[in-house]
């Protein structure tokens, strides 16, 4: 049974994932995505069901559209996996509990978020609107404790990157500021900060890193949502954790 449900959250991922990379293409650009079918970008002819199975289509058809031979993008398979990967990954850590919810939602928020910064640098608002009072509402539903860090969490999340886009004079979209703060009513205080920490330092170094190959260049604005991902999924499951070794290990009275 176990198996099942593991496969189950497995094919789930892969389906929403390629639903969220049409929503994080189409809905910066005012696109509808809910009710027009998925079209090749270069040549716009609608695609048929066998051409939009997650990750077989984009083998099969040997990353081209069959109509036009345009290249597809390779961030369909890459998300589809990474989604597949976010949702499995949730349910082993969690199991069902009512928690599981909101790592779901979660996932779902950063990895559209994730296509959005990559491929237009924009997190945008009804995105973050939308996921707003849902988070609000399964936070009362399933509170953090003390049940008012989701308030202050939300708070905290607006406030730090805020004073860095004030400090750096614009280091940091402002798409960034309100998705923290969004995550802020999920994560709490302390693990919001540790994501925003986690997410600095491993953008720091890939930033460093991609800088010494020329792949970036200084000054020039680059996606943060990918770090952000990875803040903010260590420090949603392994946040409490993290900071605990880090207390015991460094302010423990001997």
């Amino acid at each position: 049974m176990e198996i099942v449900r593991l496969l189950f959250f497995s094919l789930s991922g892969f389906i929403f994932g390629s639903f969220f990379v049409v929503v994080g293409l189409r809905l910066p650009k005012q696109q509808p995505f809910t009710t027009e079918r998925s079209c090749c970008p270069n040549c716009c002819i609608r695609l048929s069901w066998f051409e939009l199975i997650p990750v077989l289509s984009y083998a099969f058809l040997k990353r081209s559209c069959r109509h036009c031979k345009n290249k597809i993008s390779s961030i369909y398979p890459i998300i589809e996996i990474l989604t597949a990967a976010m949702f499995t990954i949730s349910y082993s850590i969690i199991g069902w509990n009512p928690e599981l919810v909101v790592a779901l939602l979660v996932s779902s928020l950063l990895i559209i978020c994730l296509v959005s910064d990559i491929f237009y640098m924009v997190i945008p608002n009804q995105l973050l609107l939308f996921f707003l009072p849902v988070f609000m509402l399964l936070r009362v539903l399933e509170p953090l404790d003390p049940w008012w860090d989701t308030f202050q969490g939300g708070l905290v999340g607006l406030l730090i990157p805020l004073l860095v886009v004030i400090v750096s004079h614009g280091g940091m979209g402002m798409g960034d500021v309100k998705l923290f703060g969004l995550l802020g009513i999920v994560l709490g205080t302390t693990n919001l900060v540790l994501s925003f920490v986690l997410a600095s330092i491993i953008g720091s170094i890939i930033g460093l890193v991609l800088l010494a190959y020329n792949q970036i260049s200084l000054g020039k604005p680059t996606p943060f949502a990918p770090y952000i991902v990875i803040g903010t999924w260590i420090a949603y499951f392994y946040g409490d954790a993290m900071i605990h070794w880090y207390m015991t290990r460094f302010f423990t009275l001997h």
